[in-house]
């Protein structure tokens, strides 16, 4: 069941930021939208993929709250394309699809978190606002210096990466696993400290997203050699430098 909103007295003032809504069905995409507005968001919509890319494009919203069937194109696709454009703004599913698999899929195709339908307007709600927060707290002025280790650079206000002295473009998701490891470098992280630190909530327990996210995040950051993202068999990940004789290997 989709519940309706929250009363007035429970609304979240979120003044600052839009949300695009792209929903194909005309009954949630306004429950999305009243319950969003309510919640103190600018809000603009799109039912198909061709109209979402044209407000992304327009509105420059803060957040995509993405229906995976749309008539045109599936959400998962299209966030891929919005990704090769260099549009990185957070993306939150919505879909009936249920299965661990298809939440993989979306997930590494760039977006940021999942919810399934039938769902709970309160559970969007509080989704969309910690992807905000944790969107704002990677952006903050007052963040850290840049980290650094061997010829990988991130710095936290600009958000900018480099290898090699080549910038690289990560979506938010890769950014924070990137400063996740960055932060512990040459420590290996169990892919459950992963999960908490980068996601900061269960998918079930399931670790396999932290694989996907790894192996996106290795396909960028090593094309330059050395490689510096490793896996340590059984127990997680690690950034250094390449030791002869380790047993590491790609997830």
């Amino acid at each position: 069941m989709i519940e309706q909103p929250l009363p007035a007295r429970q609304r979240t003032s979120a003044t600052g930021h839009t949300i695009l809504v792209v929903e194909d069905d005309p009954s949630i995409r306004t429950l999305l939208t009243s319950a969003l507005t309510a919640a103190g968001y600018t809000v603009a919509s799109a039912a198909t993929g061709q109209e979402a890319m044209f407000e992304a494009g327009s509105r420059r919203p803060s957040l995509i709250v993405l229906d995976v069937m749309l008539p045109d194109i599936d959400g998962f696709r299209l966030t891929r394309e919005l990704r090769s454009q260099g549009a990185y703004t957070p993306v939150l599913f919505l879909t009936a699809r249920t299965g661990v698999e298809d939440r993989i899929i979306g997930l590494s195709s760039g977006g940021d978190d999942y919810v399934t339908k039938p769902f709970h307007i309160q559970e969007v709600l509080l989704r969309v606002r910690a992807i905000l927060r944790r969107s704002a707290t990677a952006a903050a002025p007052d963040v850290r210096p840049p980290l650094r280790y061997a010829d990988l650079t991130l710095d936290e206000r600009t958000r900018e990466v480099r290898r090699a002295d080549r910038p690289l473009q990560l979506s938010p998701t890769e950014f924070r696993l990137l400063v996740c490891l960055l932060s512990h470098p040459e420590r290996v992280l169990e892919k459950a400290e992963i999960l908490q630190q980068v996601w900061r909530h269960d998918f079930s327990g399931d670790t396999r997203i932290v694989d996907t996210y790894v192996k996106n995040l290795r396909r960028k950051i090593d094309h330059t050699p050395p490689a510096l993202l490793h896996t340590v068999r059984g127990v997680g990940y690690c950034l250094r430098l390449p030791r002869p004789g380790t047993n590491t290997g790609a997830p």
